[in-house]
């Protein structure tokens, strides 16, 4: 009786997991362009920009590179959650929205992330790997330059 309902509860979770192969989230993909002018704007070197794409703009842009995984249920749900979380905190794509202050914010956020290792997130480094200290230094440079511009611009505004 145990081994029947065991079976009947397996064909069951195998016809559930075959079924929603057919649900598919959006992609979240608007191409290279959407953050452009975050780029013009904080004018990060190559080789910044290549971390930023690298490690950052999948889950904070709107420019996603979709691993192959990203293409099988429940992976696909769990990877469409995990962008809109991000791109709730900050989305580059969407950095003409923000005001001279809260880009500010952003990049101190962004700052506070990356030092304390909560950016990127252990579940995408697993795969995608870890920035090396190198790279860390180079994103901190970078960002504390982008904020010193954006705090000139806050103290010129004000007076």
């Amino acid at each position: 009786m145990v081994k029947r309902v065991i079976k009947i509860v397996l064909i069951l979770a195998l016809i559930a997991l075959v079924a929603i192969q057919f649900i598919r989230p959006e992609k979240n993909n608007e191409g290279y362009k959407s953050v452009a002018s975050f780029e013009a704007e904080t004018k990060p070197s190559e080789k910044v920009a290549s971390i930023l794409k690298e490690s950052c703009y999948d889950c904070h842009s709107n420019q996603t590179q979709y691993p192959w995984y990203s293409e099988i249920a429940p992976i696909s749900f769990w990877l469409d959650e995990h962008i809109e979380d991000g791109k709730k905190h900050l989305n580059f794509s969407d950095w003409n929205n923000y005001t001279i202050k809260k880009k500010e914010h952003k990049l101190e956020e962004f700052v506070e992330m990356v030092e304390k290792d909560e950016m990127p997130l252990q579940s995408y480094t697993i795969i995608h790997g870890n920035l090396t200290e190198d790279d860390k230094k180079l994103l901190l440079q970078w960002a504390g330059l982008a904020r010193l511009q954006y705090k000139h611009q806050l103290e010129v505004s004000s007076k």
